[in-house]
């Protein structure tokens, strides 16, 4: 399989992303404790279980080397052109969409547990980066990020100038 290059976009913040997908599980959280009677005491489990249901969070190694980070990302099965990748100084968000559909001309299916849904990862890095050097690329299944860690801002002195 030939190794594919994802574009990569420089994005502000990925907070709204992480509050906007926090948001859906929070609501979905409330939906199980309301089927559950409202009963208290089961607040993680509902969150846990809401989350499990919205959000697919896929395996990840986060490698420094040769003064970059290296991010492997198992995301076997999603099509790369369903995914997308933003990048800030100091996150990366991958986002992305998975379906798994039955033709009828396939013949009957007995047995299915393949999933439809959405995939959210949001990776801090130790270090700042360099955004305009991050490239991601896709081959057998795994999304390889590579992001270059960006050279630290040296102090710099300000001179005052007094004012008449």
């Amino acid at each position: 399989m030939a190794t594919q290059t994802l574009p990569v976009r420089k994005a502000e913040s990925v907070l709204d992303e992480i509050e906007k997908i926090n948001n859906e599980i929070m609501r979905r959280a409330y939906d199980i404790f309301a089927g559950r009677g409202g009963v208290s005491g089961n607040e993680l489990d509902n969150w846990l279980t809401a989350e499990k249901e919205l959000v697919w969070r896929p395996a990840i190694e986060l490698r420094e080397k040769n003064k970059e980070f290296l991010v492997n990302i198992a995301v076997p099965g999603i099509d790369p052109a369903d995914m997308n990748v933003d990048v800030t100084p100091d996150r990366l968000l991958v986002r992305g969409e998975f379906r798994h559909e039955h033709a009828e001309e396939e013949g009957k299916v007995h047995t299915c547990e393949f999933e439809t849904g959405s995939l959210f990862r949001v990776i801090s890095f130790p270090r700042r980066v360099d955004t305009d050097k991050v490239k991601a690329d896709f081959k057998n299944g795994i999304l390889r990020v590579r992001a270059v860690i960006a050279e630290e801002q040296k102090r710099k002195k300000v001179a005052i100038e007094a004012s008449i």
